[in-house]
């Protein structure tokens, strides 16, 4: 079995190396290369047998699985990427086969095809309301223009590669259904689905418990609600909508209760269909394929006389989805889903035994107690063991208050698992009997989102990674533990370990927070991409400037509760929302729900989006003042002043936005939102501005802001740009000369992250 295993891990090291690492002609020499290290080492396997027994055939395996790995890849691009890719760039006809469920857009809908013509290639159809209507088995056609999905607006993106989707189709017309094999037996597994969640919404009135099951049942999170996924993500609990392991035992376990265990291969045979079944029924995520392997690996094993091995079947499992996509090795879910259960396979074992094999009592409940917690603490920190790097690397963030998590709402998950499956089940023969089952999944689903709200409201119960010395720390944490791992078994030495990164971990935290405590006034101009948001921070009282981003890949709220957390801040005395525009305001609605605001200043003015009346909403909902600047209004902020001047303007959103000045002693920072130049020059006439230190740069520092007059007012000695990813040209190379003209020195979001401003001398 472990020959299979050195295989599989051999071919996959080398997918990953070509899918991650740049491209170019170095993988075809990469692989040359090892196929002539595998010939060496066939010339001289008798030496080397002499030396280390079996050494030459395991050398063998993984040169040759290595070399093979790197060939697949460039063979796949040739074979099945390449021919689609040169077809983009332009409108052409097309007929694919709808293969899952349409979901709305903002213009219409999407749906995932499979191309004709194309061997093995996906694509994702753009259209109107009508996509809605299409079904999985439906063979469409129409004319679409046809954008290669791995360059998005200039930039490399392998979300759509991940999936095996290598071009994204946008329709002219409404596309025609030229066949339907809706019906076949290849597409129940997407009608059982359909099936299963009109049954859950039918059940459950209750949109918590409602959108809280449907994620946990099927992994479609898009009944739930938005706060309870940010909940369950800020407590490391969001692998529970990932249908994985979990889920497929509770099959399993169900059907040995169906059949006897003495039929073993009927009992085999059945698990193996429903298991398949219930794969293809949620999606062929990556955790789900991964758990159906494993476990018929699991099932496999005693009918081949061989005992059952943990790694052999996640490397077999792994190299089946490479073998299907080897650019799935980009997919964050496979990445985070085979971390964490090697992490299960390798090291939770090994924290099991010393946690429980200290209580040698004969007192039963304490035993049964012990290897509860300690099973479920092991396990936790197990699967946090390799993917820590990999959520710190991604999303900025690691959980510190994962196991505790994980001991409490874990197992109540499983039992609403097992209810909630079976009160599907019930519900196709009789949906009151089932409605009244339900109740025991109300009970669960508010237990857990209810548990998860206290552990939210912990200190550091996460730690984000815009602080640079944690990075550090981690990599001082796992140098420090593999040093325990390879030295002589003494378990003291892991207790030192642990109780000296808690200290470091305390240190770095304290010493990250000081630096936003030093001086009179600190402000940070927050990366969130084509948009803006601005801390002021000054003796316990902090103040933000709008909050949104029109990149749909920057979660604007998120990117602000990070630095808030990072500067140990957890509520704002002041909220300033310049103008209504979603580049500016999108993030806002979840982070009022997240973070206490005393005062919310807005502009009055018509708003044609909608935005203002939903925050005037959830000021209501959280006991916000309100604060409608109609007039020149002095902010209280610490040993600071801010004052938010009405608008002076005309025209659009842009022009009748806030502007906020904040004053330290002798230093003065200037914000106007996205003002062009002649609102600027009016804000100047209208008000004795003094000379600045910063300038907010306006409107991301567009062609028509930084107006020159407006300039030689102020007379900044730095400008801020707040600009991400975009089309407009911003920044422009019109705006940026007038500021170097001004004398001032530039910083970016886009070039250097967030920004930091610290005043440490008022006089």
């Amino acid at each position: 079995m472990r020959v299979l295993a050195t295989l599989a891990l051999s071919f996959a090291a080398a997918v990953f190396g070509a899918v991650l690492l740049p491209g170019g002609i170095w993988s075809f020499w990469a692989a040359l290369t090892l196929l002539c290290l595998a010939v060496v080492v066939l010339i001289f396997r008798k030496r080397l047998q002499r030396r280390i027994a079996n050494l030459p055939r395991r050398l063998l395996l993984i040169l040759c699985a290595a070399a093979v790995g790197l060939l697949y890849v460039r063979g796949y691009q040739q074979v099945i990427c390449q021919p689609v890719t040169q077809q983009c760039g332009d409108a052409h006809s097309f007929s694919a086969t709808v293969c899952e469920q349409a979901i709305p857009t903002d213009s219409g809908g999407k749906v995932t095809v499979h191309l004709s013509g194309y061997f093995g290639a996906k694509a994702v159809y753009y259209g109107d309301e009508s996509v809605l209507t299409l079904q999985p088995g439906q063979e469409i056609s129409g004319t679409a223009y046809w954008q290669d999905a791995s360059v998005i607006h200039g930039r490399k993106v392998n979300t759509f590669t991940a999936r095996g989707v290598y071009v994204l189709l946008y329709g002219h017309d409404a596309p025609t259904v030229v066949a339907d094999h809706s019906r076949k037996i290849s597409y129940w597994p997407q009608r059982a689905s359909a099936a299963v969640q009109k049954k859950v919404t039918q059940i459950w009135s209750d949109s918590q418990t409602c959108g809280f099951t449907m994620a946990e049942l099927t992994g479609d999170k898009s009944q739930m609600d938005s706060a309870d996924i940010e909940v369950m993500e800020d407590v490391g609990l969001a692998h529970l909508f990932a249908v994985s392991g979990l889920h497929c035992a509770f099959l399993v376990t169900l059907l040995g209760l169906l059949i006897p265990p003495r039929r073993r291969w009927l009992y085999a045979l059945s698990a193996a269909v429903v298991l398949l079944f219930y794969m293809m029924m949620v999606g062929c995520s990556p955790s789900v394929v991964r758990a159906c392997i494993m476990q018929l690996f699991l099932l496999a094993a005693p009918i081949c006389r061989r005992d059952s091995d943990g790694l052999t079947s996640l490397s077999a499992a792994l190299f089946i989805l490479l073998l299907c996509n080897p650019f799935a090795a980009a997919s964050v879910s496979l990445q985070l889903s085979f971390a964490a259960t090697f992490g299960l396979i390798t090291v939770s074992g090994r924290l099991y035994r010393p946690m429980t094999a200290w209580y040698q009592g004969k007192n039963k409940v304490f035993r049964i107690s012990l290897a509860f917690v300690a099973a479920n603490i092991s396990a936790s920190l197990g699967a946090l063991v390799f993917t820590i790097p990999l959520t710190a690397y991604y999303f900025d963030v690691f959980t510190l208050i994962s196991p505790l998590s994980n001991l409490l709402a874990v197992p109540v998950a499983g039992w609403n698992f097992i209810v909630g499956f079976v009160t599907v089940l019930l519900s196709f023969l009789s949906l009151p009997a089932a409605k009244i089952l339900g109740w025991l999944c109300y009970g669960c689903v508010h237990d857990i989102l209810w548990v998860c709200g206290l552990l939210t409201r912990l200190p550091w119960h996460a730690l984000y990674t815009n602080n640079v010395m944690l990075k550090y720390w981690l990599l001082y944490c796992y140098t420090m533990f593999i040093g325990c791992a390879g030295t002589p078994d003494r378990r003291r030495k892991y207790a030192v370990a642990a109780a000296l990164a808690c200290v470091m971990l305390i240190c770095v935290v304290r010493l990250d927070t000081r630096q936003y405590r030093y001086g009179e006034m600190c402000a940070v101009a927050v990366d969130v991409g084509q948009g803006e948001s601005i801390l002021l921070h000054s003796g316990e009282q902090t103040a933000l400037i709008d909050c949104g981003s029109s990149n749909r890949y920057v979660d604007a709220a998120k990117q602000v509760e990070m630095q808030l957390s990072t500067m140990n801040v957890s509520s704002l005395s002041a909220l300033v929302v310049t103008h209504y525009h979603a580049d500016h305001t999108n993030g806002l609605s979840r982070l009022l729900r997240h973070i206490p605001v005393e005062t919310m200043y807005l502009p009055d003015i018509e708003d044609e989006y909608g935005v203002k009346e939903e925050l005037l909403t959830i000021a209501e909902k959280y006991g916000i003042i309100v604060v409608f600047v109609r007039e020149l209004t002095e902010v209280p902020l610490g040993n600071a002043a801010l004052t938010v001047y009405p608008p002076v303007g005309k025209g659009d959103l842009n022009e009748q936005g806030l502007s906020a000045m904040c004053k330290a002693g002798d230093f003065e920072l200037l914000t106007t939102g996205d003002m062009a130049g002649s609102t600027e020059k009016a804000l100047m006439e209208q008000y004795d501005l003094p000379r600045v230190e910063v300038l907010m740069v306006s409107h991301h520092g567009s062609r028509y802001s930084s107006d020159r007059d407006f300039l030689k007012a102020i007379r900044p000695q730095t400008a801020v740009i707040s600009v991400g990813d975009n089309s407009y040209g911003h920044p422009s190379d019109t705006a940026m000369a007038r500021l170097l003209a001004a004398g001032a020195d530039i910083y970016r979001t886009d070039l250097g992250g967030n920004i930091l401003i610290t005043v440490s001398d008022m006089d």
